[in-house]
């Protein structure tokens, strides 16, 4: 059940990411924007969000999913 709330949280993250910094992307490079960015966000959030439950897992994730949209563009920007 956890891989299953993690590509649920992963895609709602991802499309809300991709669309607050204006990316256009596939749905399988969304979902997967999303669920590294509920990773990247679960790890560093997960104290502080904790007792927000499903929504803390939201915002974690959308959280780390916009770091990590914000990262690749730099990094894109440097080449």
């Amino acid at each position: 059940m956890g891989l299953v709330y993690l590509i649920i949280i992963g895609a709602v993250a991802g499309y809300l990411a991709t669309r607050i910094m204006r990316i256009d992307a596939d749905p399988l490079v969304t979902i997967g924007i999303g669920v590294a960015g509920a990773l990247l966000g679960g790890l560093i959030l997960q104290g502080i969000l904790a007792f927000l439950g499903l929504l803390g897992g939201i915002i974690g994730a959308v959280l780390g999913a916009l770091v990590l949209i914000w990262g690749y563009q730099a990094y894109k920007a440097r080449k």
